[in-house]
């Protein structure tokens, strides 16, 4: 990837119900109060409650698993929050306070900072031997939650869209690509963001390679289908089957990092390499996924369904208890968090499924820059379209927008909130000489829908 200008007190017994969870009236309660809304009449007299400001999870994140493991704790209050004392904080400026019972952002950033790795992983990404410094966005989203609605969003930005930079233009120009943003930490992405595009941000979430490996060991992995072997060269990706697997570990985190994806129509074949002739990899049936961060953003949607899935079924005490030691490790979150709050979310969202999780890409098309050359330039009207559908009126006029492929500036256009996120654009897919293709000018896709090669949530 080109850089710089390359680019809880003590309780009785809790009650427990065959189909619930415990203390589960108590927690709905602190949901109720988080997202401000009032409950319905109890039997119980409801205890006071003090006013909070509007709570924040990030479900899709891997910090939002937290909050819904601790809700099945049910009497580890104190442990969890000890264990949630561990998670790394920072502070993000520039962030706006929510308004309670009010949607809110999170920004989601995946680090590929190789901190914390060892052992085969770190030789595996380079981390041992120092290959790769520093660290690089290369995941960002945009999670929008509304507690009213009970609706959860989630805008992926592809990390070569172009933006106008806040600072460091004496390194990187006036436009740049987006991840050049977060070498020095989220804050100034966090802004630029805001800049460009009019999207107030409420909370921060950066999740490390150790971060997401952690996470998914802790959880005892998640489950994918693959509709075929695959590979990635890579990210070091080997799915050696198709059919619903058990994924953790390294394999997890090739599987959300692999942009150079191979499958295996045929179900067998040497695996790829950096030097295998293409001739020899078709005729063996392997095809490639040609659409790069586009289709890496489709497996992480996958993947992360499939960890929320996941969590929602796991009861054991012991998992929990495992998840939450080591889920510190690779977690950053900014300072306003608190656990309180991520539980009171956790509870009202923790029936949602995952699949109506509405994922989207920022709709964007390939152009070559003359210093930096294959850039993506933000599409218009599509893409204040998708905004004004997502964010209503939380939108703000944007004071740097992006620039387009000419060089200019323009403020988004003025566009009416219609029925659908995805009016007016869509995905393609195909095959062309063995590689799959997609169209780059209209990436906004609705929940839930994966090329016909890519692995998808699913229960053994």
């Amino acid at each position: 990837m080109p850089r710089g200008r390359d680019g809880g007190g003590r309780d009785r017994e809790p009650s427990r119900r065959s189909d619930g969870i415990a203390n589960e009236e108590r927690l709905r309660a602190l949901g109720d109060a988080v997202v401000g809304r009032t409950p319905p009449a109890s039997p119980r007299p409801a205890r006071r409650r003090g006013r909070r400001r509007a709570g924040r999870i990030a479900l899709i994140s891997v910090a939002s698993l937290v909050a819904l493991l601790v809700v099945v704790v049910g009497g580890g209050y104190l442990y969890a929050n000890w264990r949630f004392s561990q998670i790394h904080k920072i502070n993000v400026t520039s962030e706006v306070k929510p308004i309670s019972g009010k949607p809110f952002n999170i920004l989601v950033v995946g680090s590929d900072s190789r901190a914390g790795l060892s052992g085969l992983v770190g030789r595996q990404t380079g981390a041992s031997a120092g290959l790769v410094a520093g660290q690089r966005s290369d995941v960002v989203k945009i999670v929008h939650v509304d507690p009213p609605a009970g609706t959860i969003s989630v805008i992926s930005i592809p990390r070569d869209t172009m933006v106008t930079l806040l600072a460091n233009q004496n390194l990187y120009g006036q436009a740049n690509r987006i991840n050049v943003n977060f070498g020095n930490g989220p804050s100034l992405l966090a802004q630029t963001i805001t800049a460009n595009f009019g999207i107030p941000i409420n909370d921060t979430v950066v999740v490390s390679f150790a971060g997401l490996i952690n996470a998914a060991d802790a959880l005892g992995g998640v489950y994918l289908d693959f509709p075929y072997p695959a590979a990635d060269p890579y990210s070091g990706l080997r799915i050696r089957h198709p059919g619903c697997q058990l994924i953790k570990g390294f394999e997890a985190l090739a599987v959300v990092r692999s942009r150079h994806y191979y499958y295996n129509v045929k179900g067998h074949g040497v695996w790829p390499g950096d030097n295998t002739p293409p001739a020899t990899l078709y005729a063996d049936g392997w095809l490639y996924d040609g659409t790069s961060d586009f289709g890496r953003i489709e497996r992480q949607s996958a993947f992360l369904r499939a960890m929320v899935e996941r969590g929602k079924t796991l009861y054991n005490p012991l998992t929990i208890n495992d998840f939450l030691s080591k889920i510190p490790q690779g977690i950053t979150l900014d300072q306003n968090f608190s656990l309180n709050e991520l539980v009171g979310l956790a509870v009202r969202f923790h029936s949602l499924n995952a699949n109506a999780i509405s994922t989207y890409t920022l709709p964007v098309y390939s152009a070559t820059n003359p210093v930096l050359g294959d850039v993506l330039y933000v599409q218009q009207p599509e893409t204040q379209q998708l905004f004004v559908n997502v964010f209503g009126s939380e939108l703000e006029t944007p004071t740097n927008p992006p620039p387009n492929s000419s060089g200019q500036t323009p403020l988004p256009p003025a566009v009416a909130p219609t029925t659908s996120p995805t009016a007016g654009a869509g995905s393609t897919s195909g095959a062309a000489s063995g590689h799959a293709t997609r169209a780059t000018t209209t990436t906004t896709s609705p929940t839930a829908s994966y090329a016909s090669y890519n692995p998808r949530p699913c229960t053994p």
